[in-house]
């Protein structure tokens, strides 16, 4: 849907000064197809857009691997393909330079198709609601929630966080193509699992705070909040047979489950459901160079959730969350974070500062300062490091070898 100007669903949905309780929202994909060699029926798929002229956003290489596979189906169904290379990084940028790109092409765009990690979707969005377009949401990787959302992180030119753009849609249609999942380095799949358990932490606070609201600025339905307690329930279930499936290659029941929960369950749960502690300080970590250049999104959102589950008050909850996390491969303190207390404590003190100012960390059943948020984060990685002597880090080591298979693309 076309708007003018910036788009924020809180206008829409719960605008300043409504004088009644705020709406029960929900938003959701418009399609969403998953299993192993649907990449293939891609063309098939977009019968349902009546698309003839679409543009793949893709990186130089993941269009060394699936660029002949791609156009190959959307020319069996009959929609020409064109190609528009992504740089890496999702800036406005980036975004103007290939919204730009395409908008001097002679033939028109009538549907734009991401193909890649996070940062790859969530750059075609932008461009998508600049086309005024459908967006199709390819992923190549399950390290995310970005593929199902109607939001993009946006980042500066040298990787630092930037804000967050929202738009009146969903992607249209979202295909997971669950063999490439497979084939990926499985640290980005474990990444995922981190983002996933922490939506149903997330949600289920601001399910239960009658002021809470979502990111759409309403309050939780009652679906939105059962998705989100799966996501976490099924990587608990199945996160460590998906991650053996993973490291051979070898899509199974296990494996299909959890890509699910890293994509879809944790992308309506996350949005529809709402954020708290978690996602702050997992917003703000990146402002650490040494953080942001060695780790992923779900791996600094892990770190997160167990920092809010201490600042609820929960330490046993904590301690057995962050038992599951080792045992996947998850950092559960801030050293396997590269991080130093005694070197960065002053520098985390500051960003952690700017998460306690989001509005969404006032989602929390306590108040949440920069003090009580330094502290929580300090208590977690103590436990953490008590978890991680008693289960020890194989795991986490692991994950961070040279991958034995490379990812099809590495920007998330």
């Amino acid at each position: 849907m076309p708007v003018d100007g910036p788009y924020l669903p809180q206008d829409v949905f719960a605008p300043e000064g409504l004088d009644r309780p705020r709406p029960r929202v929900l938003i959701a994909p418009g399609r969403y197809i998953q299993g192993p060699g649907v990449l293939d029926d891609l063309g098939r798929h977009l019968s349902l857009l009546t698309s003839r002229q679409a543009t793949l956003l893709i990186s130089e290489g993941g269009r060394q691997r699936f660029g002949s596979r791609l156009a190959d189906s959307l020319s069996d169904a009959g929609v020409e393909a064109r190609f528009a290379t992504f740089r890496g990084e999702c800036s406005v940028d980036e975004v103007e330079r290939v919204t730009e790109q395409l908008r001097a092409q002679e033939a028109d765009v009538d549907a734009l198709i991401g193909v890649g990690g996070g940062k790859t979707l969530d750059a075609g969005k932008c461009v998508a609601h600049r086309l005024s377009v459908p967006f199709v949401s390819c992923p190549t990787l399950a390290s995310t929630d970005a593929p199902c959302s109607a939001l993009s992180v946006m980042y500066t030119e040298e990787g630092a966080f930037a804000g967050v753009e929202y738009f009146p849609d969903n992607p249209a249609i979202v295909v997971v193509d669950t063999q490439v999942v497979a084939d990926a380095p499985e640290r980005y799949l474990v990444a995922g699992m981190g983002d996933a358990v922490a939506t149903s932490y997330e949600a289920r606070v601001c399910a239960a705070a009658p002021e809470a609201t979502s990111v759409l600025g309403g309050r939780t339905t009652v679906a939105a909040a059962a998705i989100a307690e799966a996501s976490a329930s099924t990587v608990f279930e199945h996160g460590l047979a998906a991650v053996e499936a993973a490291r051979r290659g070898e899509v199974t029941d296990a494996l299909e489950r959890v890509i699910e929960a890293n994509t879809l369950l944790s992308g309506i749960g996350f949005e529809s459901g709402g954020l708290a502690v978690a996602h702050a300080v997992a917003s703000v970590l990146p402002f650490l160079p040494k953080v942001h250049a060695e780790n992923l999104h779900g791996e600094m959102v892990a770190i997160g959730v167990l920092a809010q589950i201490v600042l609820e008050g929960d330490r046993d909850e904590a301690r057995s969350v962050a038992r599951m996390f080792a045992t996947l491969g998850l950092p559960v303190h801030l050293e396997q974070l590269s991080l130093d207390l005694e070197t960065d404590g002053e520098a985390l003190g500051e960003v952690l500062a700017v998460a306690a100012g989001f509005p969404f960390v006032h989602n929390e059943p306590v108040p949440v300062t920069p003090e009580t948020l330094y502290a929580a984060l300090v208590d977690a990685h103590r436990l953490g490091l008590e978890v991680a002597a008693e289960a020890g880090d194989r795991e986490y080591r692991a994950l961070r070898k040279p991958p034995r298979r490379q990812s099809s693309n590495n920007s998330i």
